[in-house]
């Protein structure tokens, strides 16, 4: 099982892109799928989740009303929209997901999820 993260890229500040992560080799209907970051000298940071069993969405403040989570139950796929992008939002994003659901509690945390993709990188320059 190896989720696949794309559409990274490098944008001015204000731009918008959208990143994408398929989780092939299996169906994981019942599992949340989330974004996390990483930017350089700094922790892996928690970006947005979806809890696929009933859609709910979940992300840290300073994403909010910029990104949107999405998902695409029929292609095992999930969204990051990202608008308004600032140069802090520059980071690697990998996506993630897990075996089973999760309480909603832990849906943030890097140590719950089992797959992670390889990274896309997204660059904001002022």
């Amino acid at each position: 099982v190896q989720p696949q993260a794309s559409g990274g890229g490098l944008l001015q500040t204000g731009g918008s892109l959208r990143l994408s992560c398929a989780a092939s080799g299996r169906t994981f209907s019942n599992a949340p799928m989330a974004w996390f970051r990483q930017a350089p000298g700094k922790e892996r940071e928690f970006v947005a989740a979806v809890d696929t069993w009933n859609g709910s969405t979940f992300y840290v403040d300073s994403v909010k009303g910029r990104f949107t989570i999405s998902r695409d139950k029929s292609k095992n796929t999930v969204y990051l929209e990202m608008n308004s992008l600032k140069p802090e939002d520059t980071a690697v994003y990998y996506c993630a997901t897990r075996n089973g659901r999760i309480v909603t509690s832990a849906i943030g945390r890097a140590d719950v999820y089992d797959y992670w993709g390889q990274g896309t990188q997204v660059t904001v320059s002022s």
